[in-house]
């Protein structure tokens, strides 16, 4: 028997990309393929590469191409909720981009390109929802960063030089495996954590899967002490904005976010 072969996934065409173009309200141009079971990176949307905006998440993604840079103009890059297990190295090429959300994936601390800390202009990184055993000492130069998730990964402790950015506002480092006693590092809180956190839109999620994340937030601060497997990862298919306390307006908040 020959290898098993993956989801093929659903073919994007021209058409398809040129109708998922949306005009988001401060008039940036973005493209919103989020959640039409991509397997493979569309090739086609090389051709569209002056979005401002790229929307990959909640696809099947295990890769994406160092062809990425090609989109120079962008602002934000939304990959959550995919398969990827490593990132480009091409990625530090997008100088404009303000934000990142990789969360969600199967990224490692081996498979995270040297090259993000050149994203100098980079606001809000989340990283959450991974297999992360540290953070690289280097993110400590992405001196405009405000907002880092680091939640759910396999994190030990967390480098002076990330929490220690002039601009950083809120680090969310919640289920992480942090030893009880004292490290050499400086506690993790203290940095302001975000409080309240809600990991998907309520009208998103079936009735049985709503109380159960009800019921999880609930129980959220008898559970601090509680630190899950990482091999047993938590998967939200539907995630939106984990490193921020949900807002009615979505597009509101990622406004406000980028322009702080």
């Amino acid at each position: 028997m020959g290898k098993e072969k993956g989801p093929k996934g659903k073919k994007i065409t021209m058409k398809i990309a040129k109708n998922s173009i949306r005009i988001v309200f401060d008039g940036a141009r973005r493209l919103d393929l989020s959640k039409m079971g991509i397997a493979t990176f569309p090739k086609c949307i090389l051709k569209l590469a002056d979005v401002d905006e790229l929307d990959l998440s909640r696809n099947m993604l295990k890769k994406i191409p160092n062809t990425i840079e090609k989109f120079e103009n962008l602002r934000w890059l939304d990959l959550h909720s995919n398969q990827l297990e490593e990132l480009p190295k091409a990625i530090g090429t997008l100088q404009k981009l303000l934000y990142l959300n990789i969360s969600n994936n199967k990224l490692t601390t081996r498979n995270l390109p040297e090259d993000l800390k050149l994203l100098k202009n980079l606001h809000i990184l989340n990283l959450g929802l991974n297999f992360l055993e540290s953070i690289p000492t280097s993110l400590g130069t992405l001196m405009e960063l405000r907002e880092i998730g680091l939640f759910d990964n396999a994190l030990t402790t967390i480098p002076s030089s990330v929490k220690n950015l002039p601009k950083l506002k809120k680090l969310n480092a919640e289920r992480n495996p942090f030893p009880d006693s004292t490290t050499q590092e400086e506690p993790v809180d203290s940095i302001k954590r975000v409080e309240t956190l809600y990991l998907v839109q309520e009208e998103d999620l079936c009735s049985s899967c709503l109380r159960m994340c009800k019921g999880k937030r609930d129980k959220q601060n008898m559970l601090t002490n509680t630190t899950p497997r990482p091999s047993k990862k938590p998967s939200f298919s539907l995630l939106l904005t984990p490193n921020s306390s949900a807002k009615n307006n979505q597009e509101e908040w990622r406004l406000k976010g980028e322009h702080p």
